[in-house]
């Protein structure tokens, strides 16, 4: 793939390939990254605000679930702690499906273009 990659890029004009470096594919961390600007960057910091107090308050029962002797005691610690910290993963990871439309939106705007650069 690598190889196809290179023949297309040594085919292209130096426009073209203005036009490659400049919309290239982001790596995971740019990408995510990425998330926090544009139009719709402020559902991504609150959902990182609210994830992050999330993960915080399950660590904060962790803790205390730990800390006691007590079985009812430590059954509301733990399963409050729980539940907490798999809310704050599912939380992160209702952002991976943005990252995935904006791999796909970045690609189909690299492809217009070019298209709409040979069409002239």
């Amino acid at each position: 793939m690598a190889d196809l990659d290179k023949l297309i890029k040594e085919a292209l004009s130096a426009e073209e390939k203005d036009i490659l470096r400049e919309t290239e594919e982001l790596g995971w961390f740019a990408l995510g990254m990425s998330q926090f600007t544009g139009k719709l960057a402020w559902v991504s910091w609150m959902i990182m605000i609210v994830q992050s107090a999330m993960f915080l308050a399950g660590v904060w029962c962790a803790w205390n679930f730990f800390n006691t002797s007590d079985v009812i005691t430590a059954l509301k610690w733990g399963f409050s702690g729980t539940v907490l910290i798999i809310t704050a993963a599912q939380l992160k990871l209702s952002l991976m499906p943005q990252m995935q439309a904006d791999r796909v939106l970045r690609e189909l705007k690299r492809i217009e273009l070019l298209i709409a650069h040979n069409a002239r």
